[in-house]
């Protein structure tokens, strides 16, 4: 099968082009770096042509107010481009909850993503992952301040980049599921505890300290970033991963 990655030079879209590579297929990664400008539409259609499947990686710019227009007119350039070029499977990946945190300006974004692409007149499928475990140490610069971070309990189930990689590719290559898939790591941690775990594990000196009105993550209440009953648990553990 013949693969277009959009977003195919990132953590993700990398691993996902490997993946698909080492099973046979061809994966063509694309970029702005390849010539594709999802907002103006140049050289989409060129990048999905003839390709059974597009797998759409892509992040906008900036996670804020801005992000429902990249990915109102991404999608809307990429789907047209898909019709036009016979495209029979179009593959996102999402964020689990993401329809459950509106407080959130780039989920919101991503929900919108989603909705436009149930909507849109070729077959797909959704992945849903919980957060990155490479992205964790982002999380701990944003609300770092001397020595101390501050981190709220919100529960995060964090998933390797490597094991969504081979999800993502797995679903692409198979039948469109015209709906969700959630997939998470195996451990559910307070994300103050993920925290130090990690610090203790890197030999960072900082020290965390609880405080739920900290970070972006302050604004979500409950579970519903961790997976449900349903979901896919990939093998890693973010213990494991840490070492």
């Amino acid at each position: 099968m013949k693969f277009a990655v959009i977003g195919g030079t990132g953590l993700i879209g990398s691993r996902v082009v490997q993946n698909l590579d080492a099973a046979g297929h061809q994966a063509v990664p694309h970029s702005p770096a390849t010539g594709v400008d999802l907002v103006t539409g140049r050289g989409v259609e060129e990048a999905v042509a003839g390709v059974d499947v597009v797998i759409n990686l892509t992040n906008s710019p900036a996670f804020d107010e801005t992000s429902p227009a990249f990915f109102r007119s991404s999608m809307d350039n990429l789907l047209a481009g898909s019709r036009k070029g016979g495209v029979g499977h179009f593959v996102i990946l999402s964020i689990v909850g993401v329809d459950q945190v509106p407080e959130l300006d780039y989920y919101r974004a991503k929900a919108l993503q989603e909705d436009i692409l149930k909507a849109g007149p070729i077959p797909y499928s959704i992945v849903r992952a919980t957060q990155f475990m490479e992205f964790i140490d982002a999380i701990l610069s944003w609300t770092t301040e001397g020595e101390t971070v501050r981190l709220p309990r919100t529960p995060l189930q964090p998933i390797a980049a490597d094991d969504v990689s081979r999800i993502v590719a797995e679903v692409a290559a198979g039948a469109p599921l015209n709906g969700v898939l959630n997939i998470a790591g195996p451990d559910v941690y307070p994300l103050d505890e993920i925290g130090r775990l990690t610090v203790t594990a890197k030999g960072d000196g900082r020290s965390v300290v609880t405080d739920d009105t900290a970070s972006m993550y302050a604004a979500v209440h409950g579970d519903v970033l961790t997976a449900g009953n349903d979901a896919r648990i990939a093998p890693t553990h973010y213990t494991d991963w840490l070492s």
